[in-house]
């Protein structure tokens, strides 16, 4: 992997209605071929459906670590 990781979101200690709007405001900061680490204590599988949604084509999503207490996926934008 060439692509960088420029920050990480661990959403773990955030108010669950403030996750979507940060993650998301993240993503809108990316350049492409940029991506950045979500940190979860469960598998952020609703937000992926929202972003295949939204957004298409556009993003990547890697998961580097599946539970059962800790979900890391890297969330790109697509180069």
């Amino acid at each position: 992997m060439t692509e960088t990781t420029p920050s990480t979101i661990d959403v773990r200690t955030i108010a669950p209605r403030e996750r979507h709007p940060l993650i998301f405001g993240t993503f809108h900061k990316l350049t492409p071929g940029d991506a950045f680490l979500l940190v979860n204590d469960h598998d952020p599988k609703p937000l992926y459906y929202q972003f295949q949604a939204e957004y298409a084509g556009q993003f990547l999503w890697e998961y580097l670590e599946q539970g059962p207490e800790v979900w890391q996926v890297r969330i790109g934008r697509v180069a």
